[in-house]
């Protein structure tokens, strides 16, 4: 019975702190940021296991591009890494 007091406690602060006209908004971006690391982070561990799996790249790569969210090509823009050894 207490935890649901203090989880009404919490949720009425937040109403008042945010208003209850931009909790529907913030929980919006909190899931596109979510989604977002998600997605980010299975490239990391995909590109890291892929690196491990193949030998070393020949000088011509492919053109990254980095999204703001999955499936948004409008707001691409392409990936420029730094590697040692070569001026950039």
């Amino acid at each position: 019975m207490g935890r649901i007091v203090e989880f009404l406690l919490i949720a009425a602060m937040v109403t008042v702190l945010f208003g209850a006209k931009r909790l529907p908004q913030l929980a919006r971006s909190l899931g596109e940021s979510l989604r977002i690391l998600k997605s980010e982070t299975r490239a990391l561990r995909d590109e890291s296991g892929e690196r491990i799996a193949k030998a070393p790249r020949a000088a011509a790569e492919t053109v990254r591009t980095i999204q703001a969210a999955p499936g948004d090509a409008s707001t691409a823009r392409p990936v420029t890494e730094q590697r040692p050894g070569r001026p950039h």
